[in-house]
């Protein structure tokens, strides 16, 4: 099911120069925090692409805020960025990290609390949301204007079709996949990294 490899997230910037500012201030917390789940930077920079093309941006699972800054990076001006963390003390360091950008909003609670403002023109799903575990995932039609995107990140890259993780058939990974209101891909960032990316269909 979606299997994660952000456990040697933060890691996977030591030694890494010329990252964004609020990005390497992201990582410093992340490591002062002994938070290992930060979004690789392959990630990261696919996701400051991605923020380009969008006005209204949601993430669940803000962590310590590297995912979030690389969004805020790519941003465009005026754009607005929610991001949402269930653990209250990185909630907090998060917001404390982006109280400079007012079009920021970092909101505690669980990964459901991404609906309220949405919907959104760019959704990554990162600490809920993606149906692993047998939790309900995010209803696209909900959360996602037409031709809006949505990013599924932290996979191992599929090996064959259907797509396995743990020796069964990966359903979390197909959900997204055979959406009926998506057009959805597989991307591969690194050999042991990739992400799904999808489009909602317009009717």
């Amino acid at each position: 099911m979606l299997g994660a490899v952000s456990e040697t997230g933060t890691a996977s910037y030591e030694g890494l120069t010329g990252l964004p500012p609020l990005v390497q201030q992201a990582v410093e917390i992340a490591r002062r925090q002994g938070f290992a789940y930060s979004c690789r930077p392959e990630q990261g920079r696919l996701l400051q692409v991605l923020a380009g093309g969008a006005r209204t941006i949601g993430e669940t699972g803000s962590g310590c805020g590297v995912g979030l800054a690389w969004l805020a990076t790519g941003a465009r001006p005026g754009s607005k960025l929610v991001s949402v963390e269930i653990d209250a003390e990185r909630a907090a360091l998060t917001t404390t990290l982006f109280a400079g950008l007012p079009d920021v909003t970092v909101i505690h609670g669980d990964w459901t609390e991404i609906e309220r403002p949405g919907p959104y023109d760019l959704l990554v799903l990162d600490g809920g949301g993606q149906g692993k575990n047998g939790e309900r995932p995010a209803d696209p039609d909900r959360l996602l204007r037409p031709g809006g995107t949505l990013v599924v990140d932290d996979l191992t890259p599929a090996q064959a079709w259907p797509p396995e993780f743990a020796g069964s058939i990966d359903h979390a990974r197909m959900h997204w996949l055979e959406h009926p209101g998506l057009d959805a891909a597989e991307i591969r960032l690194a050999p042991d990294l990739a992400a799904l990316v999808a489009t909602r269909r317009f009717s």
